[in-house]
């Protein structure tokens, strides 16, 4: 079972990136699926969340209006496209899935079960 997170990388402030979050070994399909944040020497925090059925999702103030979390249930993958990225934006970003099948879109990482590797987002100013 692995969770695998990809496409971070440097990028300068007010640019973009897309990241996205690939599926082996388990199903996202039935599931709510995530992306938190951890900067150096901060706690995990939520950015987005968005529900099995793609139709619903939820973002932290922080990223709102500027982040969009979708999912491919057929590929198995989910995405966080980032855009006027800050510097505050720098973290290690991990996707995780909803220990329950049907949950509803929960910034509490407790809620969530399996957590990708993470992928390293740096924004220079």
């Amino acid at each position: 079972v692995q969770l695998q997170a990809c496409g971070g990388g440097l990028v300068q402030a007010g640019g973009s990136l897309r990241l996205s979050c690939a599926c082996s070994g388990l199903t996202l399909s039935s599931y709510t699926m995530a992306w938190f944040r951890q900067a150096p020497g901060k706690e995990r925090d939520f950015v987005a969340a968005v529900r099995w059925s793609g139709g619903s999702t939820r973002y932290s103030d922080s990223v709102k209006d500027r982040v969009t979390i979708s999912r491919d249930n057929a590929k198995n993958t989910v995405h966080l496209q980032m855009n006027s990225l800050r510097p505050e934006d720098t973290a290690v970003y991990y996707c995780a899935r909803s220990r329950k099948a049907g949950a509803s879109e929960s910034s509490r990482p407790e809620e969530y079960h399996y957590w990708g590797q993470g992928t390293l987002v740096t924004v220079s100013s």
